[in-house]
């Protein structure tokens, strides 16, 4: 048998075997709040869960994820920097004036302003 028909039967029975035993041995403590899905600290009350909120952390969050992509995609350049002409260096500079049009676009529709009050659907009482 060789190593990879052992591990392409060994991980899968391994994995079979460990949920199993966890299914078996895991303490079980059910409740509705396990169930439900978690809103970034806002705890539903009454099954009252549609409140308002701001959109700014989900695009600050976009953000950072768009200028993480960005390192990874400059990475290779800068490493092979001895090996790169001018058509690099076009392909580089046309990435990063995107990138930065779209940042200016984003501050000028100031979607990048953070209101200090958060916003809720007032009470139904």
């Amino acid at each position: 048998m060789t190593s990879t028909t052992f591990f392409i039967i060994f991980i899968p029975v391994l994995s079979i075997l460990l949920l199993t035993i966890n299914l078996l041995l895991a303490p079980h403590f059910p409740y509705q709040e396990k169930d439900s899905a978690f809103e970034c600290g806002f705890h539903s009350f009454l099954g009252q869960n549609r409140t308002q909120f701001s959109i700014s952390f989900f695009i600050f969050g976009l953000l950072f994820l768009l200028f993480d992509l960005e390192i990874i995609l400059v990475y290779p350049y800068s490493v092979s920097g001895y090996s790169n002409d001018a058509y690099g260096l076009a392909i580089v500079l046309i990435f990063f004036s995107v990138l930065t049009i779209g940042f200016i676009f984003e501050l000028g529709k100031n979607a990048l302003s953070i209101d200090s009050k958060q916003t809720s659907l007032p009470d139904n009482e």
